[in-house]
């Protein structure tokens, strides 16, 4: 059975495709470029730019989860 991802490895991975993320206004969550409303915060604005989607994923790798998301509630 593999490890799970550390936050860090997920962070460098997103921001290596940040393209295919972006960033929500509503709690900096970063989620997937089709997604509509954030599954953390129910916000409908985000920030597409990759320049913004890479700080945001440094910045969330490097630091512990302080949010809960819904893998959090099974």
């Amino acid at each position: 059975m593999n490890a799970p991802e550390s936050r860090q490895e997920k962070a460098l991975k997103i921001a290596a495709n940040a393209t295919s993320y972006k960033v929500c206004e509503g709690c900096d969550s970063i989620v997937g470029i089709r997604t509509v409303l954030c599954p953390n915060c129910h916000s409908f604005r985000f920030d597409e730019s990759p320049l913004r989607v890479i700080t945001q994923a440094k910045l969330l790798g490097v630091r512990e989860q302080s949010s809960v998301t819904a893998s959090d509630l099974l």
